[in-house]
């Protein structure tokens, strides 16, 4: 599963429904969101730290011994491979870490079916600067001869590359028909939707995004039937309205509200924004936030200034996150009241403080990498 934005729900989704339909389903996904270990799931389950450990240990003197010192990411993408080996997996849903030719989990040759969820622009300093250049790199994981699956057939440039590649390795190429989605609702509890040929669904997750990753899940639903996976109907059902996934606008906690949301590029942020002004139509509430520094940071303030009252800018332990300063400033700017904090503690702490005052709610975006800590920091906060 490739794509810019929605790997991790539409692999959220898809693992539950399959799961409901009596398959042992293993799953890798990145970053890490809460530990480590949450990257490896089986049957939607994260697996004991105690195992990810044994299995570590047990591949090491293969890593060792070669020359050219695998990356830690390689490293992890071989413990899953070896993990759902062992667990003896009937269906794996492996999610590309960035790009796709040359991401570390592209080595399955003839895999039942390969996810495109979408193109847009991001790690341009690693995969191009145009959603063709971008899609040139995702389209590396369609093989030869074996379905591919594409949710972003909005972007012509994306669709054209995609297609082409498609051709070129004699692959089926499907595109979800997003006209097929109807009755979308969405509050903090979760969305409901209808997608033509599987009635009224609901899922509990929430986001202006969902519904469409979960088109998508539905359009691979029917690939898969017709490549001889057996799903029933009830699977799906049952299977959407049992999903978890975290950091997609969870509602981390009620007294103050407060709500996380992993949106960290320009298309996600929108998408956020799209939720905010939905689920917010008469209240502005506080924004904390925290980014990369290679994203698209300008255009933030531009997309949220309307929807928020004010916003407290962190910097994530992370080495590439955005000086919390630079990213105050794009708001201040724009004529936003932003303030930076260094520690991001300190920022939770006081935007806690000001939303209990102004009974608001707190919104935190940006990138997935300071969920743990940001999670972390609201427990320790009464």
């Amino acid at each position: 599963i490739s794509g810019t934005n929605g790997k991790g729900s539409f692999s959220a989704m898809l693992g539950k429904v399959l799961c409901k339909a009596g398959y042992t389903v293993g799953s890798f996904s990145s970053p890490a969101i809460t530990s480590v270990t949450d990257q490896f799931r089986i049957n939607g389950e994260e697996i004991k730290y105690e195992e990810l450990c044994g299995i570590l240990c047990d591949i090491a003197p293969v890593w060792e011994s070669l020359a050219e010192k695998p990356t830690e990411f390689e490293v992890l993408t071989a413990a899953a491979f070896e993990l759902f080996i062992r667990r003896k997996c009937n269906i794996v849903l492996v999610e590309c870490g960035m790009g796709g030719d040359l991401d570390s989990t592209n080595v399955i040759a003839s895999p039942l079916l390969s996810v495109i969820t979408n193109v847009q622009r991001d790690h341009m300093g690693f995969l191009g600067n145009t959603t063709a250049e971008i899609a040139s790199h995702k389209a590396g994981i369609i093989k030869q001869g074996r379905p591919v699956l594409f949710g972003g057939s909005v972007d012509q440039d994306a669709c054209h590359v995609i297609g082409m590649t498609a051709k070129k390795m004699s692959s089926e190429l499907f595109c979800t028909d997003y006209s097929r989605l109807g009755g979308i609702h969405s509050d903090l509890s979760g969305t409901s939707f209808s997608f033509t040929g599987f009635g009224s669904l609901k899922i509990p997750l929430t986001g202006e995004y969902q519904p469409y990753n979960a088109a998508n899940v539905l359009t691979a639903v029917e690939i898969l039937r017709n490549n001889g996976v057996e799903i029933p109907d009830s699977a799906i059902r049952t299977g959407l309205a049992s999903v978890k996934w975290h950091g997609r606008f969870e509602v981390l906690r009620q007294e103050p509200l407060v709500i996380f949301d992993g949106s960290h590029n320009p298309d996600g942020i929108r998408s956020a924004a799209k939720t905010i002004a939905e689920l917010f139509p008469d209240t502005k509430p506080a924004l904390l936030i925290g980014v990369m520094a290679d994203k698209e940071y300008q255009l933030y303030a531009d997309i949220l200034g309307s929807l928020i009252d004010c916003v407290f800018t962190v910097k994530p332990d992370n080495p590439r996150s955005l000086s919390s300063e630079i990213l105050a400033e794009t708001f201040t700017e724009k004529g936003i009241s932003a303030k930076p904090f260094t520690v991001l503690t300190d920022g939770v702490s006081e935007a806690l403080s000001y939303v209990k005052k102004k009974r608001i709610p707190l919104i935190a975006l940006g990138s997935l990498y300071m969920y743990r800590e940001f999670t972390a920091a609201l427990d320790t906060l009464k």
